[in-house]
């Protein structure tokens, strides 16, 4: 008998569509599997749920502060329940842009230059050469990245409803080209370029129908996907990464030969919807859908 599988989605943080998108996506796939599945739509009673259910392991479809940030995971590591995907420290590490990028920059990764500023001081963004990135130090999916062009003087608008606290990450913009690597189990798939007419990879491009357009393998000269790869890895490795991750890059290739790659941000729990890019290279390695969703299960674990 092989093992029942909660698959756990939704949850309340602003990337829920996205994660019962990814959740039901997955449910199906296991399903074909030959798995036991239950859906469960998070709340915050989700420890009895659980114990309700009584499942063998929990698929984590969660994205967003609480499903991917060290929350879910601690609760399953107290119930007993082995999970997929980053334990507890690795997942409040990669959330954490801030923390994360020292812990990169340490390692010798090339990352943007960029500093940890208020919302309220706004004649720091005044002073900022622009372009530059705006970002939430907690958030995935691009939600409330924004870029700051020349010429462009509403910052106070940004924030007006800014519901990500009073930090931010600020970034200087990197032109160029949008990277992206998929890791499992600590090796990486391929690299793949992303481009959109919106002209930056934002939530909507992200998982609109047709708002991105993947390149796989990424046409990069060959020291440049080294690069890519060993960087993806290493990222994984150094927070301790379960499972399966996305690193993220911008390649800037725009004033020399072969230009420089920067590294931007490791996710934890990467998006594995119908336009999501983890299965597409999984899909270019040989390994299909159900496979993947499979060998994610079969390495589910606690911390130790």
């Amino acid at each position: 008998m092989k093992p029942h599988i909660a698959v756990l989605m939704g949850g309340w943080s602003l990337e829920r569509e996205v994660s019962l998108g990814t959740g039901k996506a997955c449910a199906i796939a296991l399903r074909d599997g030959g798995y036991k599945v239950t859906e469960i739509d998070v709340d915050r009673q989700i420890a009895d749920v659980l114990k309700q259910n009584r499942p063998d392991i929990c698929f984590n479809a969660l994205h967003g502060p609480m499903g991917e940030d060290g929350n879910i995971q601690g609760l399953l590591n107290i119930l007993g329940i082995p999970y997929t995907h980053s334990g507890v420290q690795a997942s409040a590490l990669a959330m954490d842009k801030a923390r994360a990028k020292e812990l990169f920059e340490r390692a010798g990764l090339k990352c943007p230059k960029g500093s940890i500023e208020t919302k309220h001081d706004i004649s720091f963004f005044d002073k900022q050469s622009k372009p530059f990135v705006i970002k939430p130090v907690d958030q995935g999916s691009s939600v409330g990245v924004n870029i700051v062009n020349i010429g462009q003087n509403n910052i106070g608008e940004i924030f007006r409803d800014w519901p990500f606290g009073n930090k931010v990450l600020v970034e200087e913009f990197i032109p160029g080209r949008e990277l992206t690597v998929g890791v499992f189990d600590g090796e990486p798939f391929c690299v793949t370029e992303i481009t959109s007419e919106r002209g930056f990879y934002d939530y909507n491009a992200k998982y609109e129908k047709g708002g991105s357009i993947h390149i796989f393998p990424a046409q990069l000269p060959n020291v440049i996907t080294k690069q890519a790869l060993e960087a993806a890895s290493c990222a994984h490795r150094l927070l301790g990464c379960r499972g399966v991750t996305r690193s993220d890059f911008r390649y800037d290739d725009t004033s020399r030969t072969p230009g420089e790659l920067y590294f931007l941000e490791i996710n934890t729990q990467p998006g594995m919807t119908g336009t999501s890019l983890v299965p597409e290279q999984a899909a270019f390695k040989g390994i299909n859908f159900v496979n993947l969703v499979s060998k994610m299960v079969e390495v589910a674990q606690c911390d130790l």
